[in-house]
């Protein structure tokens, strides 16, 4: 877990606005999932997962954009979301890290792949003991070093 996110400056159609130093975060946003999941879960996990944050979370929102025609989309997260991988048994250890660091954290359990909605997807969360959770995944944002702890043991996503 030594690796560290920088930008990099981007060669080509630049802002004048852009800084051609590297940005350096201080904290960090990373989601794991569960190694065993298809495709198509991973992708809507982690969708579902970093949904919470930028909800919750003001200051991982960045500005909105606008292209070179003054058209105007939604803002995004102001920093990269890195995405790891690891076995059901290093997300119920990361997932028991996060927790005591009180960490922001989003949680999504196999259960919410049997459900369609927001009110069944909370209800089947909360029919389970914290210790009981079968997740599959996990998003977490704060301290880049606190973040890095709680990943002990995960990997990067391919």
């Amino acid at each position: 877990m030594q690796r560290t996110y920088k930008t990099a400056p981007y060669g080509g159609r630049q802002s004048h606005s852009m800084s051609a130093e590297p940005i350096r975060f201080d904290t960090k946003i990373a989601v794991l999932l569960r190694e065993d999941l298809e495709p198509w879960q991973r992708l809507n996990v982690t969708a579902f997962l970093v949904s919470g944050l930028g909800a919750t979370v003001p200051e991982v929102i960045g500005e909105p954009y606008e292209d070179a025609d003054a058209v105007a989309y939604l803002p995004m997260f102001r920093q990269p979301v890195l995405v790891f991988e690891g076995s059901k048994e290093t997300l119920k250890a990361a997932h028991g890290r996060a927790l005591s660091r009180a960490l922001s954290r989003a949680v999504f359990t196999s259960d919410l792949f049997a459900t369609g909605n927001d009110r069944d997807n909370r209800a089947a969360v909360r029919a389970v003991p914290t210790a009981e959770l079968d997740l599959v995944g996990l998003a977490v944002y704060g301290p880049r070093g606190g973040v890095d702890k709680v990943l002990k043991g995960a990997r990067m996503h391919p």
